[in-house]
C-alpha cells in the first residue's frame, strides 16, 4: 500500500466504520447532507457559473491510445452543451487496464477502500455543481438533481463500498491449519489467501439518473479490485465525466494509473456498449436501462456477470383508506416527481370497480379516480413550483409516447406542457391519468415510461392483489405500494411482496413516497423478478466482484 492510500484509509476510517454499522442496523444515517444549505454558500453560488464554464469546449481526461473527439449532449431545458469528449481506443484502453490491475490488486484492501472514500469526499464538496450538469443532462429538477445526483448518489457508492470493505475483511490474510493426529505430529499448514478481481467492469450509465445509478456498480468494482470502464449515455456524459475525473486525480495521488478507471463515450449512430460488453476481459456488467438491451447483455455477454436493472410494471392496490385526501396527496407527489421517469415511479393503480370505504363513507371508483386527478391538478397548480417538481422530460420518445397512450383508456387528467420561466423551451408534461379495466392487461401490464399511470377497475381486493401477482411475475417491478385499513388484507400486500419479490410500501400518506429509496436501509430492488437481476445494495452485489485464491505449503507449529 502507498503511503498516500493509507493516509486516505485513515483520514476515512471513521465514516468507513458508521457505514459498516449503518448497512447491519438499517437505520437513518448519512455523512454526506441533503440539504445544499449545509454545503459553503460560494459554492452553491458558483456551481450555474462553474458549468456554464465547461460549455462549447474540449473536457480533458487521462486517455490511453488513440483517441478522438465525441459529443452531442442537449439540455432537456433546450439548448446544446457542446462539449466533446476524447473516445480512447476500447482494445488499447483494455490493455493498458490489465497491466494497471496488477498494482490496484496487490495494493490490498485498505488502499482501494481509502482510495474510494476519498473520492467520495470529494465528489460530496462538488455536489452543488454536479447538480448542474446532471440537471441539464437528465432533465430533473434543480432540487432533484442536487439530492439524487450528489448526496444520495454518493450514499449509494459508500454503502457499496462498505459491503465491499465487510466482504474482504472476512477473508485473512493468512492461517496456520494444524489437524491433530492422536499420537503422531499434528500436520500443520501454512496458507495465504489472496482478494483477486474478476477483471475490467463496463458500467453502462443511464440517461435520467446518471449518478445515482452509476456509482453503486463503479465503486462495488473498483473497491473490489476491478478497473472501470465507463460507458455514459451519449445524452448525459458530462456527469460521468466529471466523476471519472475526480477519480483519476485520486489515483494518481494516490500512485496508482489513472486509466483503472476511464471514460469510453460514445454517440447514438456510432455506439460501443455491446462491443466493449462482448470484450473477453470484460467480466463484470452493471446496466440500467431497457428490458430488450438488459436482456440482450444477459444472454450474449456470457464471459461476464451482468447486473441489470431493467423496466417493470410499478403497481398500487388500494382497498380501503382513512383519509383519501392525503393518500392522493402522497400519489400526486409520486406521479408528478420528475414527470414519472423513475424505475420507482407507480403506474399500475388497482382500485375495486364498486369503490372503497373511508373514514367519511364509501366513495365510488371514479370518486377514488378523480380524487386522484384533483390531487394532481392542486399540486401543480403553482408553475413555478410544477417546474421545479417535474422537471423536464429527457427524451423526445417519451413525449412521443404520452401522446400515443392517450387513446389506451378514458382520460381522467390529459397531460398538458408547461412553461419554465427561465428556460423557455424546456420540454415540461404534467401527468396523464387513464381509467381502464381489468380486462385490458395488455394495456397497463406494459411500462409505458413517463408520466402515464393508470386507474384499473378490478372486481375486488383479492382481484386487484391476484392481476398484480401476474402482471409483477411477468414484467416485474421495483415498487408496490398498498393501501388499507385492515390489517387482514394489510398481511395480504406482505406476502404478495414476498411472493413477487418487491418491496411494499403500507399505506403512505405523509413525507415518505413511495418513489423514494435511502441508502443505508432500503434495499433498491431485490434481484427476485423480471425489473431487476440485482438489488441496490447487498452483499451479493459486491462479494461476488472477486474471488479468493489461496496458497498453502507445509509448516511448524507456532
Amino acid at each position: 500500500m502507498t503511503q498516500s492510500a493509507q493516509q486516505m484509509f485513515d483520514l476515512h476510517r471513521d465514516i468507513l466504520d458508521q457505514a459498516v454499522g449503518a448497512i447491519s442496523s438499517r437505520n437513518f444515517w448519512t455523512p454526506y447532507p441533503e440539504s445544499m444549505r449545509k454545503y459553503p454558500e460560494d459554492a452553491v453560488k458558483a456551481a450555474p457559473s462553474r458549468f456554464e464554464s465547461l460549455l462549447n469546449q474540449p473536457f480533458t481526461l487521462n486517455s490511453v491510445g488513440s483517441t478522438h473527439h465525441v459529443g452531442g449532449e442537449v439540455s432537456p431545458y433546450g439548448f446544446e452543451l457542446g462539449i466533446t469528449y476524447n473516445q480512447p481506443s476500447p482494445d488499447e484502453l483494455i490493455v493498458a487496464m490489465q497491466v494497471a490491475m496488477r498494482d490496484w490488486r496487490d495494493a490490498g484492501a485498505q488502499a482501494r477502500v481509502g482510495v474510494c472514500l476519498e473520492v467520495l469526499s470529494r465528489l460530496n464538496a462538488m455536489s452543488p455543481e454536479i447538480a448542474q450538469t446532471v440537471m441539464h443532462t437528465s432533465g430533473q429538477g434543480p432540487l432533484m438533481a442536487f439530492q439524487a445526483g450528489g448526496p444520495h448518489a454518493q450514499d449509494r457508492g459508500l454503502e457499496a463500498v462498505a459491503y465491499a470493505w465487510q466482504a474482504m475483511a472476512q477473508i485473512p490474510a493468512t492461517a496456520q491449519w494444524v489437524k491433530p493426529q492422536g499420537k503422531h505430529d499434528p500436520i500443520v499448514m501454512d496458507k495465504r489467501f489472496h482478494i483477486v478481481p474478476r477483471g475490467i467492469s463496463l458500467v453502462v450509465a443511464c440517461s435520467t439518473f446518471p449518478t445515482w445509478n452509476t456509482y453503486p456498480g463503479l465503486f462495488a468494482s473498483l473497491a473490489t479490485g476491478n478497473p472501470v470502464i465507463l460507458k455514459p449515455h451519449p445524452g448525459a456524459i458530462l456527469p460521468v465525466a466529471m466523476t471519472a475525473r475526480v477519480v483519476q486525480q485520486v489515483l494518481e495521488e494516490a500512485g496508482f494509473d489513472p486509466c483503472l478507471v476511464s471514460l469510453v463515450p460514445d454517440t447514438v449512430d456510432a455506439p460501443l456498449t455491446k462491443t466493449l460488453a462482448l470484450d473477453p476481459a470484460v467480466k463484470l456488467i452493471d446496466f440500467t436501462g431497457s428490458n430488450t438491451f438488459g436482456d440482450w447483455l444477459i444472454d450474449n455477454a456470457t464471459q461476464a456477470q451482468v447486473f441489470a436493472e431493467k423496466a417493470g410494471v410499478n403497481t398500487v392496490i388500494i382497498d380501503s383508506v382513512d383519509n383519501l385526501k392525503a393518500v392522493t396527496a402522497n400519489l400526486a407527489f409520486s406521479l408528478s416527481l420528475y414527470s414519472g421517469q423513475m424505475c420507482t415511479t407507480p403506474q399500475a393503480i388497482y382500485v375495486p370497480k364498486s369503490g372503497i370505504e373511508t373514514s367519511d363513507g364509501h366513495l365510488s371508483f371514479d370518486d377514488v379516480a378523480a380524487g386522484l386527478a384533483k390531487a394532481v391538478q392542486a399540486f401543480l397548480s403553482d408553475n413555478d413550483r410544477a417546474c421545479t417538481v417535474l422537471g423536464t422530460l429527457q427524451s423526445m420518445d417519451t413525449q412521443a409516447r404520452i401522446d400515443e397512450c392517450r387513446g389506451l383508456g378514458e382520460i381522467v387528467l390529459d397531460s398538458e406542457s408547461r412553461k419554465h420561466a427561465q428556460y423557455s423551451d424546456a420540454r415540461i408534461h404534467t401527468p396523464l391519468i387513464l381509467k381502464v379495466d381489468a380486462a385490458q392487461k395488455a394495456t397497463y401490464g406494459e411500462e409505458r415510461f413517463g408520466p402515464i399511470s393508470f386507474v384499473i377497475a378490478t372486481e375486488n381486493t383479492a382481484h386487484s392483489i391476484e392481476l398484480a401477482r401476474d402482471v409483477i411475475r411477468e414484467k416485474g417491478a421495483i415498487t408496490l405500494g398498498g393501501y388499507t385499513a385492515d390489517e387482514a388484507v394489510a398481511e395480504q400486500f406482505e406476502e404478495l411482496a414476498m411472493e413477487v419479490a418487491t418491496p411494499l410500501s403500507l399505506n403512505l400518506d405523509g413525507g415518505i413516497f413511495v418513489n423514494q429509496s435511502a441508502a443505508f436501509s432500503d434495499f433498491h430492488a431485490t434481484g427476485g423478478n423480471p425489473a431487476a437481476n440485482a438489488s441496490l445494495c447487498n452483499q451479493a452485489f459486491v462479494a461476488s466482484r472477486f474471488v479468493v485464491v489461496q496458497s498453502r505449503r507445509h509448516g511448524q507449529p507456532n
